[in-house]
């Protein structure tokens, strides 16, 4: 009788399988908690601050996680991670928006938010890069002008917060309220904007964007929850000196 024998794999081998293995369940893990770990966050200490701020126009008190619109969060912050869409482009911010021409011959101006230390960021009218500066959105008034200036910046989690970084600029912009100024210097004049409202939009909602006839209007928008792609946080201020 014949004797068939199986050369088991060698120690080596199984050690190498053991390390492919272990290495995906990490970067497994890695993606999961880089995915949800802001929103956690967001449920732990930013959405009851904010439910509990007195604001004119209110942040929404029904902007808590659950299960009727946990999928739609967890899909946009996947999309996001697998570069899918560009956010770095602000053009991708409000899909189905009507990009418009530039306005004016300024192409850049600057701005800054002393309640929370920003200073003197760069707002670009030209483009849409988000990673190098600000955006002044394209078709919006650029200020002082009668309309409204709408500009785009980058968030994430508080503790990630870096001065200078356009990645990170807003990081604190949940720190803001009415009342607190907001200053832009356009050719060497410098322009007072006072915050009135306050609000979290859907991505649809592109009645941010539109504009005014009669009044000097500066929207500065960003991503929150902080650190996700889910939904807007719309800042409204208004021109009180010239």
């Amino acid at each position: 009788m014949n004797r068939i024998y199986y050369k088991s794999p060698s120690n080596k081998k199984k050690l190498i399988l053991k390390t492919i293995g272990l290495t995906l369940c990490v970067l497994g893990i890695i993606t999961f908690m880089y995915t949800l770990l802001p929103i956690f966050l967001w449920q732990i200490f930013v959405s009851p601050a904010l439910a509990s701020q007195n604001i004119q126009t209110p942040i929404p008190k029904n902007v808590m996680v659950g299960s009727t619109n946990f999928k739609d969060l967890l899909a946009s912050e996947v999309s996001s991670t697998l570069g899918r869409t560009d956010y770095n482009n602000a053009s991708n911010w409000f899909p189905g928006a009507q990009v418009g021409a530039v306005k004016s011959n300024i192409t850049s101006y600057t701005i800054s938010f002393p309640s929370i230390n920003v200073k003197n960021a760069v707002v670009s009218t030209v483009d849409y890069n988000l990673g190098e500066h600000l955006v002044n959105f394209q078709g919006t008034a650029i200020p002082p002008d009668i309309g409204n200036a709408v500009i785009f910046g980058h968030s994430t989690l508080p503790s990630l917060y870096k001065p200078g970084d356009y990645h990170t600029i807003f990081a604190n912009a949940l720190n803001l309220k009415p009342g607190d100024n907001i200053l832009v210097t356009v050719n060497g004049v410098t322009y007072t904007y006072k915050i009135f409202e306050m609000t979290i939009v859907e991505p649809t909602d592109t009645s941010v964007l539109d504009q005014v006839t009669n009044d000097h209007i500066l929207t500065v928008i960003t991503c929150t929850p902080p650190g996700t792609v889910w939904q807007r946080l719309v800042i409204k201020s208004r021109l009180t000196k010239i």
